[in-house]
């Protein structure tokens, strides 16, 4: 991999690795991975993945989240996502180098559709490092850096950011600011690198990297990204922090967006 996140070929590597695992984290690993094989076994279960901070190895303890996705034989069911969040309490209360767990459910039919071949596709094959089964990335091409990339996984925040702002109003509680802040802030700046992303060359899922690649086209707003940067890393309940990113830089972006690369694709 050089320094730009690409393959000899120019293809985007793969980011993450199971040896790459800080230790602190490798019984949180396993413990995922014996949880996930009790509950849903190799009837439901084709395929398990860790995606992040942890399999890049650059999660901090306490402070990062463990992040998978299962790609389940069949459509997912209510009883598959109550499973899901069963195991994500589970080892958020047995881990304290954790804060948070995020277990994604998609059937294998969506992931390796070709409504979703650059979006979950990429996910997948880029992204994830496999956990359990088959890998899925066996099936998938190899992606490179184009702005039909670029469309594909981020070009819906026009549509994302009126449920933020109902999310918002329906925040009660800090804990639920935190969490809604961590899910905004890091999805501006991913949706922020990703504006640039074919410009650059390259792919990264560094916070830090990203910001200060966006801030080099766009240094007018490099601020703002760095603000929801620090938040998608270490999240406050600050209300007025998260109104400037969905009031003010989000629907910026949303539109520069729109007019750079389009929008992404409907899904069903």
């Amino acid at each position: 991999m050089d320094e730009r996140g690409l393959d000899r070929d120019g293809t985007i590597a793969r980011e993450g690795a199971l040896d790459r695992v800080p230790a602190i984290f490798v019984p949180v690993v396993d413990a995922a991975r014996a949880h996930i094989t009790g509950a849903f076994g190799r009837t439901r279960l084709h395929s398990a993945y860790l995606y992040g901070s942890v399999p890049r190895g650059t999660a901090t303890p306490g402070v990062s989240d463990l992040d998978l996705q299962l790609a389940l034989h069949d459509e997912p069911t209510e009883v598959d996502r109550a499973d899901a969040k069963t195991i994500e309490a589970v080892l958020d209360r047995a881990f304290p180098q954790i804060d948070g767990v995020g277990i994604l459910v998609t059937s294998t039919r969506v992931l390796l559709s070709d409504v979703e071949r650059h979006d979950g596709g990429f996910f997948i094959a880029c992204l994830c490092t496999p956990l359990l089964g088959p890998d899925l990335a066996k099936e998938l091409p190899r992606y490179r850096p184009t702005a039909l990339l670029a469309r594909e996984t981020n070009g819906d925040l026009a549509r994302v950011l009126p449920h933020w702002r109902a999310k918002a109003a329906e925040a009660t509680t800090d804990a639920d600011r935190r969490t809604l802040n961590r899910l905004v802030g890091r999805r501006i700046v991913r949706t922020g690198f990703t504006l640039i992303m074919p410009r650059w060359g390259g792919w990264t899922s560094d916070l830090n990297q990203s910001t200060e690649l966006f801030g080099s086209y766009y240094p007018d707003r490099v601020d703002h990204m760095r603000v929801a940067a620090s938040i998608g890393r270490a999240p406050s309940p600050d209300p007025a922090v998260l109104g400037m990113l969905i009031n003010d830089l989000g629907p910026w972006l949303a539109a520069e967006y729109t007019a750079v690369h389009g929008e992404k694709a409907p899904r069903p």
